[in-house]
């Protein structure tokens, strides 16, 4: 008889390691991990292929904010070529203990979009995550924009309804930009892509859950084959 652990690997998809317990995350009502962010994220990469799109790893983005020393940090952004895309992802925790992995209790999303020169920061908690957003913000922004960044807080963003989703949020938010940027919503300057997000995320976040075990079994097969 088979012993299943739950840190059995069950998965490993582009630089990506899942195991069982990731798989049980998202079967419950449990908060996500950097691991299933990741994962996503890199999915949505595998989708949106254009060059122009880059979405950041929860780890490298924990880095970019809490690294102590600016020429460490040059260093480590430099290979990135953050300034070469018109659409940065960044997801957001609240984690400030650099020696404590998966630490953190909320989730949330920084966006740079290069056409308006411009960081917009959704959180699904009400700006829970403000001072986060902008430790990355001020981080990060001398390394992707030639003149003066601004950050703006999107007041208007679609609102958990538990204290357990703000990783399904984030993930939806950002698969709903990525959608709108591919689409050639690059053309709507004005209105960008928040009413995409308004109108998309409340009902996708229901479903994304059980969509992304669906993907990640599919995926297991496909390397069992």
């Amino acid at each position: 008889m088979g012993y299943s652990s739950d840190d059995d690997k069950i998965l490993s998809y582009n630089d990506v390691v899942l195991r069982r317990s990731d798989l049980d995350i998202l079967n419950g009502p449990n908060f996500l991990n950097d691991r299933v962010i990741e994962f996503y994220l890199s999915y949505l990469s595998t989708i949106h292929t254009s060059p122009a799109i880059s979405l950041i790893p929860p780890s490298i983005t924990f880095w970019i904010s809490n690294c102590p020393d600016t020429e460490s940090l040059k260093d480590f952004i430099k290979p990135l070529r953050l300034r070469d895309s018109d659409l940065l992802i960044f997801p957001v925790n609240d984690n400030t203990n650099v020696e404590l992995a998966e630490g953190g209790l909320h989730w949330s999303l920084l966006v740079y979009y290069k056409e308006a020169n411009s960081f917009y920061h959704h959180d699904s908690l009400m700006g829970l995550n403000k001072w986060s957003a902008k430790q990355l913000f001020d981080a990060v922004s001398p390394f992707v924009s030639d003149g003066e960044a601004t950050y703006r807080e999107w007041s208007d963003a679609p609102q958990q309804k538990n204290g357990y989703d703000c990783g399904v949020y984030l993930l939806g938010v950002a698969r709903v930009i990525c959608q709108w940027f591919s689409s050639g919503g690059v053309k709507n300057r004005d209105e960008l892509w928040f009413t995409d997000v308004k109108e998309t995320v409340p009902d996708l976040v229901n479903h994304l859950r059980e969509e992304m075990v669906g993907l990640i079994r599919r995926l297991m097969s496909e390397k069992s084959e």
